[in-house]
C-alpha cells in the first residue's frame, strides 16, 4: 500500500515537502502526529488524524503518536483568536492518561518494525532549562521566520495581540520534532493543514542545528458542506469516551450526515477499499432515502471506537425510539446509557414515596410533573388514546401508576402522542 496514494484518493492530502514520496519509498519511515490534551478525551475532530496514523503503519511504516504533556501547557496558537487557559499539572495527567488509552484503541503496538509507540514531550521538556532552551534551540530560528508565520501574523495583526508564551509555541513544537528526529529516528511529522507552519519550523530547526533531513505531510481540514464546524452538535464536541457522548449519540452524529458529507467522511473515517466505496455510492444514490453510505458510515466508526455490542444497542435505541422494539430493551441498559438514550429529552423525578400506594396518571402526568399543562389536558389526551406508558397505551384515566411499572425500578417513559417521549425517574 502506498500511504500517498490513499491519502490522495480518499481526499486527505494537502500538502508534503518534495522529497515525501522518496523519503516513504526507501523504507519503513517513522512519522509522527501530535495531540493536545485539552480534555481527557479525544474528540471526531481527532478522528481524521488518527486515521492517518492507521493509514501510515497499514503502508509499513511506523507511527508515533505525541501526547503534548508540555505544549498542553503553553497553547498552540494556530487558528485560534484569543490566548487559551493554561493547564494544572493534575489536570493535564488525567487528560493524557485518557487520551494515550484512547489511541492505544487504533493503533498496533506489537507489530514488529512497525510498532506504534506514544510518547510525551513532557518527557524531554521537564528539565529544560529556559537559559539552555534559548541558547541551545532560539539561537537557530531568527525572529524574522517565526514573524513570518501566519498563525503569528494573524494574531498580531488582531485585537488580542500574542503573548511572549503563545509566540514561543512553534519553538517548542519546532524541538519536539528535533528530539524525535535524533532518538526516535523520525523523519516525518504529520498534521492538519493549519499545522503546516509549525511542522516546517521543525524541519528547519533539524536543517540548522544537526544539517539534518526531515520532511512534513499535512492533511484537509474536515468542513462541512454546509459551511458549519466539523464534529459539532447542539449538545457540544462529540467525544470519544462513551462517557462524554453516548454511543447512541455518538451514532447518530454519523448517521445524520448529509449525502454530500457522507460520500467525503466514509473515505475520510473508514478503511473501506475504494471498491467497496464507489459501490456504497452507487447503491445509495439509487435509493437515497435508504442512507445507504451513512448506515455504513455509522456502523464501522461506531463499531471501531466502542465495539460490537455498543452498536447492537445503538441500533436498537434508534428502533426503540422511532421503531417497534419494545420497553423491554431499556432492561438491557444501565443508567448511564438509559439517560444517554433520553438525553435531550424533557426529564422528570418523582419521589418514591409517590409510587408506594400508587399514583393516578393524570396526577403523575400533570401535577408531579409538568409533561401537560394541565390535569384537564392530560384527562383529554389520555382518554383520546394520545398517551402511553412504557409502550403501552394508557388503559383510562383512572389508571394507577405503582412501582411495579417501573424500569429497572427507576424509570418510567411516557409518551405523548408517537414521538415525544419524557423521561421520569424515581429518586
Amino acid at each position: 500500500m502506498d500511504f500517498v496514494k490513499e491519502l490522495r484518493w480518499r481526499g486527505m492530502l494537502h500538502d508534503m515537502m518534495p522529497g515525501t514520496d522518496d523519503l516513504l519509498n526507501n523504507g519503513v519511515t517513522a512519522g509522527y502526529i501530535g495531540f493536545d490534551p485539552t480534555a481527557d478525551s479525544l474528540h471526531v475532530g481527532s478522528l481524521a488524524q488518527i486515521m492517518t496514523l492507521i493509514h501510515f503503519q497499514r503502508a509499513g511504516h511506523k507511527p508515533v503518536a505525541l501526547v503534548g504533556g508540555a505544549t498542553g501547557m503553553v497553547g498552540d496558537p494556530s487558528g485560534k483568536s484569543a490566548e487559551r487557559n493554561l493547564l494544572s499539572e493534575d489536570v493535564l495527567q488525567k487528560n493524557l492518561a485518557g487520551i494515550q488509552a484512547q489511541l492505544e484503541k487504533f493503533l498496533d503496538f506489537d507489530s514488529g518494525e512497525n510498532s506504534a509507540i506514544v510518547v510525551n514531550n513532557y518527557d524531554w521538556f521537564k528539565d529544560f532549562s529556559f537559559l539552555n532552551f534559548i541558547r541551545d534551540v532560539g539561537k537557530h530560528i531568527t525572529v524574522n521566520y517565526m514573524m513570518a508565520k501566519d498563525s503569528v501574523k494573524n494574531r498580531l495583526s488582531g485585537d488580542t495581540g500574542m503573548s511572549f508564551t503563545e509566540f514561543t509555541y512553534q519553538l517548542v513544537q519546532g524541538y519536539d520534532f528535533y528530539y524525535l528526529w535524533k532518538h526516535h529516528n523520525c523523519s516525518l511529522q504529520m498534521g492538519g493543514s493549519d499545522q503546516w507552519g509549525n511542522i516546517v519550523t521543525g524541519t528547519e530547526l533539524i536543517r540548522r542545528k544537526d544539517a539534518g533531513e526531515a520532511y512534513a505531510l499535512t492533511t484537509k481540514l474536515i468542513k462541512k458542506a454546509d459551511g458549519t464546524k466539523f464534529g459539532k452538535s447542539e449538545g457540544g464536541n462529540i467525544w470519544l469516551d462513551p462517557e462524554k457522548t453516548s454511543p447512541y449519540k455518538f451514532y447518530q452524529f454519523w448517521l445524520n450526515t448529509s449525502d454530500e458529507d457522507a460520500k467525503s467522511y466514509i473515505r475520510i473515517f473508514t478503511l473501506f477499499d475504494e471498491t467497496t466505496i464507489n459501490g456504497l455510492e452507487t447503491e445509495h444514490d439509487a435509493a437515497p432515502h435508504m442512507r445507504t453510505l451513512q448506515k455504513a458510515l455509522a456502523k464501522d466508526i461506531t463499531i471501531r471506537v466502542h465495539g460490537e455490542n455498543a452498536y447492537d444497542k445503538s441500533i436498537k435505541s434508534s428502533d426503540f425510539l422511532f421503531g417497534n422494539v419494545g420497553i423491554e430493551f431499556l432492561n438491557e441498559l444501565n443508567d448511564e446509557e438509559i439517560l444517554g438514550l433520553f438525553e435531550g429529552v424533557p426529564h422528570f423525578e418523582v419521589d418514591q414515596s409517590d409510587l408506594a400506594d400508587g399514583i393516578n396518571i393524570i396526577e403523575l402526568l400533570a401535577t408531579k410533573t409538568a409533561i401537560f399543562s394541565s390535569k384537564g389536558e392530560a384527562r383529554k389526551m389520555v382518554q383520546a388514546g394520545g398517551v402511553a406508558i412504557n409502550k403501552t397505551k394508557a388503559a383510562s384515566a383512572e389508571q394507577m401508576i405503582t412501582s411495579n411499572d417501573l424500569i429497572n425500578n427507576r424509570y418510567i417513559v411516557p409518551q405523548k402522542g408517537k414521538k415525544n417521549y419524557f423521561l421520569i425517574s424515581v429518586k
